[in-house]
């Protein structure tokens, strides 16, 4: 009997440390599509957890000196899994709830404490109470201490791995929070093998049952075009444009309008951000070469292929999976002239030994997080080896043009002028309100020799370009210092 004590706690003690991992890092999913995944978000949940812990550690270990019951540890157990079921449902309207916040920050630590703090509050009293119901003797309590920390350690570990690796990957995360829910009711009847009642025994089969079949009847959720993949939470749905009432389809990801099509006419552009990209064949009229970083949804690597029919075009885009569903939703279609790399784009960066006659910087299109490894000097010098002598890179940012909104775009701005002599800048939706939060496409070139082209054909897109002098106030971002996140923090301020 005393084995089967001893290997039930120590089976106890390994769940508990993995899904505390898996459900810190579905929290990451859960924010997601409200506030993004910056570091703010990462920072908020991490600490928050933490703390919960802390807090479940503290008292856990005070009740189990007071109270050495088997029982006691089956219904803390049992109470982590019915806060996590919960969460499953309440999740969303929770969230939105105080979407009001602008702060990020505020809301990242807001969210994470009603959502799941008091699940690992109570997950966290697992280790000091098993490890106190294993106790027998001083003799062996340190091999006793050091054994179950070392199973809940390495539960955490597989934890890590199982949900980075592969639950994110193939389920949505309400699902995992279910199965997680389920997982904790079954470990709530473990410790009980450690009692001889049979009475016991039984009531707790039938309270784990019941929340089995609580757990059946739960609301399916509705997951027909909304999934997660191995890097962001996606949604695709139809709606209507509201300027022209005309159907569009809309990928959504991490909380931010990534990407869309007409379905009435899917080689349109969407977006008048994407049609400044039409400068492209002003700076350079006849490329034999482009390069896309960030593909989403294909909407523009398409456009490329239809007005330039002679030339090629490299597309990178990290998730494979937006690939797969840009064919099955946004009518990619598969080209020679076309070649898909599905890598980091500063991967692909760095081991580049090619040359691009016209390079678009797509992967800034988010008003919540940044890849900052993409905004340094570092990346620039690599962007200058592979631009062709009259070549262009054509950049998309989200920032005001002025203020303290427009601390990203000066900071970026400043960032490429060490490196190329000729940086123009076109505000896509206002020349005049600078203080206007927008798309501004930065055209950067290494000479400074007018274009060649007719500009009476991009009258649209050089009407608009920014002439005033732009305050040099900020630090080049760099890899080893790039504070992004808290440029991007002045733009969602209202």
């Amino acid at each position: 009997m005393k084995k089967i004590a001893q290997h039930s706690f120590e089976l106890t003690v390994f769940v508990g440390g993995a899904t505390i991992m898996i459900l810190e890092l579905t929290a990451s999913r859960v924010l997601a599509p409200h506030i993004g995944t910056s570091t703010f978000v990462w920072t908020s949940i991490i600490g928050i957890i933490m703390a919960s812990l802390s807090i479940g550690y503290y008292f856990g270990g005070k009740l189990a000196d007071k109270n050495k019951n088997p029982r006691t540890l089956s219904f803390l157990i049992l109470g982590a899994s019915l806060l996590v079921g919960l969460t499953a449902l309440i999740k969303d309207p929770v969230i939105v709830s105080f979407g009001f916040i602008e702060d990020v920050r505020i809301t990242g630590i807001i969210g994470t404490i009603l959502l799941f703090a008091p699940a690992s509050i109570l997950l966290g009293t697992i280790a000091p109470y098993s490890i106190r119901l294993s106790l027998e003797k001083i003799a062996t309590s340190g091999s006793v201490v050091g054994r179950l920390g070392a199973l809940s350690t390495i539960g955490s570990i597989v934890g890590t791995f199982l949900t980075g690796f592969f639950l994110l990957s193939y389920f949505g995360n309400t699902k995992i929070l279910v199965m997680l829910s389920v997982l904790l009711a079954l470990t709530s009847l473990l410790p009980l093998l450690a009692i001889k009642s049979p009475k016991i025994k039984t009531a707790a089969i039938i309270i784990a049952l019941t929340t089995l079949v609580g757990h059946s009847l739960m609301p399916p959720t509705i997951n027909a075009l909304t999934l997660d993949t191995s890097y962001s939470d996606v949604m695709i749905y139809d709606t209507t444009q509201r300027n022209t009432e005309r159907p569009i389809r809309i990928l959504q990801m991490s909380a931010t309008t990534h990407s869309a099509m007409f379905l009435d006419d899917p080689d349109e552009l969407v977006f008048p951000y994407s049609k400044f990209y039409h400068l492209d064949k002003y700076y350079v009229p006849e490329p034999k070469k482009a390069l896309i970083l960030g593909g989403g949804a294909y909407s523009y690597p398409k456009e490329f292929l239809k007005r330039f029919p002679a030339a090629t075009i490299d597309v990178v885009e990290i998730d494979p999976k937006l690939t797969e569903l840009a064919r099955e939703h946004f009518d990619l279609q598969d080209d020679p002239r076309m070649n898909i790399y599905h890598q980091d784009a500063r991967v692909f960066l760095n081991r580049n030994q090619e040359k691009y006659d016209i390079i678009y910087l797509d992967a800034f299109n988010s008003t919540y997080s940044i890849p900052y490894q993409l905004t340094t000097i570092e990346v620039a010098k690599m962007l200058e080896e592979s631009l062709t002598d009259d070549g262009v890179i054509l950049m998309n940012i989200i920032s005001s043009l002025e203020g303290d909104k427009s601390k990203l775009f000066r900071s970026e701005y400043h960032t490429y002028e060490p490196v190329f002599p000729s940086i123009e800048v076109f505000p896509v939706f206002s020349s005049t309100d600078s203080d206007m939060v927008q798309n501004i496409i930065l055209a950067i070139r290494k000479t400074t020799t007018t274009p060649p082209e007719n500009p009476l054909e991009y009258d649209t897109q050089l009407n608009n370009l920014w002439t005033k002098s732009i305050p040099n106030d900020l630090p080049i971002l760099t890899d080893e210092f790039a504070p992004v996140d808290q440029y991007v923090m002045e733009v969602l301020k209202k």
